[in-house]
């Protein structure tokens, strides 16, 4: 009994979330350990995606969606945050790859950011052969390498280009990622789909299952917490491009909605009452704030292409 008390609470210890951060700050604690210039752009960023890879392997419990021993054989919440937030490095690992660190369609891909960017697309669950935190790891250390490289001069120097059209594609990859958390935390009720036949003669419902209704939470609330740290680094990393489409306050109010989606949940469990029934229903709650960020992420494209 003592043996199932403590793995009880120390499953409790372990799905608890991480705690939010400085961008600015972090960003300048890494580069000062590093002896690297403050003031180069794209490092600011880069040590946030780095952070939050370091936080994904190292938060209480280390990374528990590849675990096949009790306690965290049992868990589901923290799992399931872990799978957003790798959801968001995988977003932005990508764009940084393709878009941040090349001048145009014909440029070479950074040596780095090639070798860092498939590694974080090994399967969570992979617990040997590859190990996932063995190659999530790996993908750190060349983001880091890329990090340094930025401040350097000469044929070696790694770019990073904080231009209007490459913050767009970043959003394009956002936006499509919220809608969909969106609809599936709406389906907690369950709605009729709309892809409909020609004779438009079906109508499925649409509907989580209840014993995934807490995962697609914890899913959307992980990936809500990286993409937070992301856009607080792009408003320092952009900031004259931002300034100059006049798209600061739109950057700002999609952090806002991030940051009601990390509200302290305090109830035991996800709980799935009607949309005004007697009890709450979370997922609704969650798909609200989601809903209005990605809003804003379309309202902030729009004055990236016209302000």
């Amino acid at each position: 009994m003592g043996l199932v008390a403590a793995g009880y609470l120390l499953g409790l210890y372990w799905s608890s979330e991480p705690d939010r951060f400085d961008v600015k700050a972090q960003a300048q604690a890494a580069i000062a350990a590093d002896n690297l210039p403050g003031d180069v752009t794209g490092t600011t960023m880069t040590s946030t995606v780095i952070h939050i890879a370091d936080t994904l392997l190292d938060k209480p419990g280390g990374f528990l969606s590849n675990d096949v021993a009790p306690p965290s054989v049992f868990l589901d919440n923290m799992p399931a945050w872990e799978f957003g937030n790798l959801e968001l490095l995988r977003d932005t690992t990508l764009v940084m790859r393709n878009e941040l660190s090349r001048s145009q369609s014909q440029s070479s891909e950074d040596r780095d950011l090639k070798e860092a960017q498939p590694l974080f697309n090994v399967d969570r669950r992979s617990w040997v052969m590859p190990r996932a935190e063995s190659e999530y790891q790996r993908g750190i250390n060349h983001l880091k390498a890329y990090r340094a490289r930025l401040s350097k001069t000469g044929p070696d120097k790694a770019e990073f280009y904080a231009r209007a059209d490459n913050l767009r594609e970043l959003l394009r990859l956002v936006e499509k990622r919220l809608g969909s958390y969106s609809q599936r935390l709406a389906a907690s009720v369950g709605q009729e789909s709309l892809d409909l036949p020609e004779d438009g003669q079906i109508h499925d419902k649409v509907s989580t299952s209840w014993w995934k209704l807490d995962d697609v939470f914890y899913e959307a609330r992980g990936y809500s917490w990286g993409l937070l740290h992301v856009l607080k680094a792009a408003e320092v990393d952009f900031e004259p491009i931002l300034k100059n489409k006049h798209a600061m306050v739109s950057l700002r109010q999609i952090i806002r909605e991030l940051e009601s989606t990390q509200q302290t949940v305090w109830s035991p469990m996800i709980l799935n009452g009607s949309g005004f029934g007697f009890l709450a229903n979370h997922s609704l709650v969650m798909a609200n704030y989601v809903s209005r960020a990605n809003a804003a992420v379309t309202d902030l494209q729009e004055l990236l292409d016209k302000g």
